[in-house]
């Protein structure tokens, strides 16, 4: 059970562009695209208050079945961070009718596929099976919904796999280091500051009553969406979800989702770790910014385009300067995530080239950004990343993963499903001072976190933009 947030941070930190990724998995599709490829949504409530969204795909005799639970690490009480991502591992344990471990193993014996996922905003769990199979795994997944039964000995085990997971992935990882330092130094105050996985001396006092109040608060049908994508119809899946979800009942109301808001930053901060593990030196700069449903329209959109622009792939700005013109760097990019329910950021990122110093590259890095506030975009610009962004989401509705993804992580984090098929108007609407004008609010210094790692030590520059 892979910590999906975890897993766009490792893909930050190679290189690969998160602007292609949440184009295509967290980000939207045009209405006139979706036609093209027969995409056809339905969305209604059940009396519970369960959300239910259908997405018939008829390509395969396969269906991708979602349930989504709006918590996330974001939600955690003081003191249990983690424990959103633990109690994602405890549902596989048993429930009044089922053994622990046995729900993983019905849907393998079945030939179906499964797992989850836990982010600061949203858990969700999903299995990939045969069409026929579907009312098996709906009546799963409808029974853990409300009789999951935990003991110590699910519990003792279990918190020993978290601790060997972070261990694993973050603590034995140095470039996963500086970006868990990062974030907790990008947030003062919002909870985003801390990690999915939870803080190790969280983790290890968290208890077996930490998970049963958390299951009781946020795993009731009111807080749930359930998203089918696959060859169905949706008078089938109103039928079994009219048997396995509709009776169930309520067992608590979560209530708003408060967060301490992050106040407006005033000043610049900075990272620098020295670890021999290190397999590149390298620098990244994240700022704190607008998301998607920011109160500028369009706001989050002119920001993806931006961080297209500026980073992703051969032709962008920044790769093009500081690799390929300068040869100061071996990689270069950006990223935009604004699909969170708060807040968003921009980032930045580049390597030495061989021989090079962490110190030369932040400063042509800068150069590049005080280069593009000053001077904006251009029209061409703008027109190549607005195709490059609408073509990703064209490959990303081929996936019915990332179809179910999409309109679940959109539903959990206060967007709406014509938010969803709006999302490519709204990129074709954006212009170049859009654009420009988010550039110059999102990359003052005093919105930054700077993180630089090295093998050994090296006087890192100072960031002057």
């Amino acid at each position: 059970m892979k910590d999906f947030a975890d897993k766009l941070n490792q893909l930050k930190r190679s290189g690969i562009s998160l602007k292609i990724l949440l184009a295509a998995c967290l980000t939207i599709a045009a209405a006139n695209t979706a036609a093209a490829l027969n995409v056809d949504v339905t969305h209604f409530k059940l009396d519970n208050g369960m959300q239910v969204v259908v997405i018939p795909d008829h390509r395969a005799p396969v269906v991708t079945n979602m349930v989504w639970y709006r918590v996330g690490a974001a939600d955690e009480p003081v003191g249990k961070a983690g424990i959103a991502h633990f109690l994602e591992h405890l549902l596989f344990k048993g429930t009044d009718k089922l053994a622990p471990g046995e729900f993983s193993k019905i849907v393998r014996r079945n030939g179906g596929q499964d797992n989850a996922f836990t982010t600061h905003d949203f858990t969700a769990y999903y299995q990939r099976i045969a069409k026929d199979r579907l009312d098996l795994v709906m009546g799963l997944e409808a029974d853990r919904m409300v009789n999951l039964r935990l003991t110590d000995n699910d519990i003792t085990p279990e918190k020993a796999v978290v601790q060997e997971e972070r261990r694993s992935r973050t603590d034995n990882d140095p470039s996963s280091l500086l970006s868990e330092q990062m974030s907790a130094a990008l947030y003062i105050a919002h909870p985003y500051r801390k990690p999915v996985i939870g803080w190790m001396s969280d983790v290890k006092n968290l208890t077996r009553e930490d998970a049963i109040a958390f299951y009781r608060k946020y795993y009731t049908p009111q807080n749930a969406i359930l998203v089918v994508a696959g060859d169905v119809t949706v008078d089938e899946v109103r039928k079994l979800v009219g048997k396995h979800f509709a009776p169930l009942k309520n067992t608590a109301d979560p209530g708003p989702r408060m967060r301490t808001p992050e106040p407006e930053p005033l000043a610049a901060r900075r990272i620098k770790m020295i670890d021999d593990r290190a397999a590149n030196p390298f620098v990244q700069r994240s700022y704190l910014t607008h998301n998607y449903g920011s109160a500028i329209a369009g706001r989050g959109h002119a920001l993806e385009i931006l961080s297209t622009i500026l980073g992703s792939g051969p032709t962008s700005r920044l790769y093009r300067k500081l690799v390929v013109e300068q040869r100061q760097a071996s990689f270069a990019g950006a990223w935009y995530d604004g699909d969170s329910l708060d807040n968003g950021t921009i980032g930045v990122y580049a390597a030495p080239s061989a021989g090079g110093s962490v110190a030369k590259v932040e400063a042509a890095l800068d150069g590049v950004l005080a280069e593009l506030v000053k001077g904006g975009i251009t029209q061409e610009e703008l027109d190549l990343a607005k195709s490059a962004l609408i073509a990703s989401t064209v490959y990303a509705l081929d996936s019915q993963f990332q179809l179910a993804y999409l309109f679940g992580s959109a539903l959990t984090t206060g967007k709406t499903v014509d938010d969803v098929l709006n999302w490519s108007k709204t990129i074709e609407n954006i212009t170049v001072d859009d654009v420009n004008a988010a550039a110059r609010e999102a990359f003052a210094i005093k919105r930054s976190v700077t993180g630089v790692l090295l093998q050994k030590a090296e006087t890192a520059g100072t960031a002057q933009n």
